[in-house]
């Protein structure tokens, strides 16, 4: 389990405290964390979703989206079930905001890795762990990249951001390319999503500093697609490290969220405008 897990015994109760993400659930034997993927087994947080994959498939290395790293190839995209936000425009709901009960099949780490390798001569380069939030089972992200780099290829990780550092540590000895979430930069949208703005922050200058890092905005109407905001979210980007990517994809209606127009065309290449002010890789999506 990861460093920052803690393990509590009182009498015969036994909890234990998850140190993946901001969240640090508090988990009595046998409870099921915020994410649905971490539990208490026994005094010790551990993934009820290793290994367990609800999505597999050969993609463009353009959809996850990565737009400066090898592109015009096909990576191995592997999905499983869980995840520690929850946005109410959740484009993958079905696997991300569900539980165990969703249809599974167990890969393992060598399986995966073995499937990569076998798909090079179709212009794999590696795996992408995608569709849900693979960090809350970064146990299973860590022991298949570190396979799938000794087989000579290289590890991508989609990501939401909301992981602490220690989770970060282990995984990205082996990570290539990320590309991260940063869904607005307001501390009022991140609680509607029921994240952390600061813990992605954190976690987008550390990734920066070690592999390959392009970024992801959705822009939702009415919350997240001022001007303003986009100003400062760029800027601060830029202060990161300006030659970040960035992505301004346009939101359809999905999830909790199909009451909401599809963003106007014209207002993502006007903040993809803005944000070019501040930096010279962006990116419109979605359009």
């Amino acid at each position: 389990m990861s460093g920052t897990d803690v393990t509590a015994v009182h009498g015969d109760s036994c909890t234990a405290i998850c140190g993946t993400c901001f969240y640090h659930c508090r988990l009595a034997r046998g409870q099921i964390g915020q994410c649905n993927a971490r539990y208490n087994h026994d005094g010790k947080i551990q993934p009820l979703n290793y290994g367990q994959l609800t999505a597999l498939a050969l993609d463009p290395v353009e959809k996850k989206p990565l737009k400066l790293f090898y592109p015009g190839k096909m990576i191995l995209s592997a999905g499983s079930y869980g995840c520690n936000l929850h946005c109410p425009f959740c484009q993958n709901a079905d696997i991300s905001q569900t539980d165990s009960g969703c249809v599974t099949e167990y890969v393992s780490p060598e399986e995966l890795a073995g499937k990569a390798e076998q798909l090079k001569d179709r212009g794999n380069i590696g795996v992408a762990y995608t569709y849900n939030e693979p960090l809350v089972c970064w146990e299973y992200v860590r022991d298949t990249s570190n396979l799938v780099h000794e087989r000579g290829m290289k590890n991508v990780i989609v990501t939401n951001g909301c992981v602490s550092s220690s989770v970060l540590e282990d995984v990205l000895p082996y990570a290539d390319a990320m590309n991260i979430d940063l869904k607005g930069f307001t501390k009022e949208w991140y609680r509607e999503l029921k994240g952390d703005l600061e813990t992605v922050k954190d976690a987008i200058v550390m990734c920066a500093e070690r592999c390959h890092v392009e970024l992801t905005t959705l822009i939702v109407p009415g919350w997240n697609d001022s001007e303003d905001e986009m100003r400062l979210l760029a800027g601060w980007v830029a202060s990161v490290d300006r030659n970040i990517a960035l992505h301004i994809t346009r939101f359809f209606p999905r999830y909790h969220m199909t009451h909401v127009n599809p963003t106007p065309v014209h207002t993502i290449y006007e903040l993809a405008d803005t944000a070019r002010r501040y930096l010279p890789n962006v990116f419109p999506g979605n359009c």
